[in-house]
Formats: structure tokens, sequence, C-alpha cells
């Protein structure tokens, strides 16, 4: 399997070392790559931030690759589903995943628009930046979880 992530902004040297331990966690079970996107000053206005970064994700979108998008307005699901989620899209051929994190603004409606699955982490609000690790970590868990193997609890 294939995981990319599409990210709005560098990920700071804080959140560095939980990313890099998840990701160190799933190569056995698939490659992931990295594209991160320049984050727009939010001076320059809330529609102009959101137009230019969403331009600047959806550049980075790659057809026949089943995409999920991070946004409050998503759909909530637990560990398990996610993993029946991701699983059945194997069966359908598809070994490609992206999942795309916008920046501190959110989401250009046209990036949600362009989601196979648009998926919310809680009602709660996270730092785009943790975010991502926390996106990480459960495909690391819904991988575990597809296999059997012990990890989720």
């Amino acid at each position: 399997m294939r995981f990319t992530f599409v990210c709005v902004g560098r990920l700071s040297r804080d959140y560095q070392p939980v990313f890099a331990h998840y990701r160190d966690l799933m190569r056995p079970y698939g490659t992931l790559d990295v594209e991160e996107v320049p984050e727009t000053p939010i001076s320059h206005g809330t529609v102009r931030v959101l137009e230019s970064e969403g331009d600047a994700l959806l550049k980075r979108l790659k057809p026949h690759t089943y995409t999920v998008v991070l946004d409050r307005s998503g759909r909530q699901v637990s560990s398990e589903v996610l993993s029946s989620l991701l699983a059945e899209q194997k069966l359908y051929g598809r070994s490609d995943f992206q999942f795309i994190l916008g920046g501190t603004l959110g989401l250009d409606q046209r990036v949600r628009e362009a989601a196979d699955f648009v998926w919310s982490l809680s009602e709660l609000t996270f730092p785009h930046q943790l975010a991502r690790c926390i996106v990480l970590e459960q495909i690391y868990r819904a991988t575990r979880i597809e296999r059997g193997e012990p990890y989720h609890h």
C-alpha cells in the first residue's frame, strides 16, 4: 500500500519525532510520502488563504488514488471503521491512498469536493500539525487491525 500525505505547511520540530516514530512503524506495511505546500500568510485574508492553499493542494492530487480529506465537517469514524474503509478500497483494487490536511484556516470547498471521503478526527479542534501525527497513528492502527495484529485495545 502507498500512503501520501498532502499537507499545508511544514511540520515543526516539535512534532517531527512523533511523526517519524509512526512513519518508522508503518514501513513494513507500505510506503509513505509527504508532500508539503506552502502556507499563505493569514494577513492575506481568509478567502485568499483558502483559495491559494486550495489551488496548491488540488495541483498535488493524484488521479486514481483514494482521496481522504481531513475536515471538521467530515464523518467521524472509529479506528475499526477506518480499518474497514481502507480494506474495502483494496477489494476494489485501490492500494494508493492520499490524505489531504489543510492549514490553520482549514480547506477550500473545492478540496473537500475532490474527496472520496471527508474525515473528521473529532469535534475537538486540533492544531493542523498535531492532526498530521494523529492521522498517521490511526492509519498505522487501522493497518494492524486489518491484519489482526495486536495493537488495538
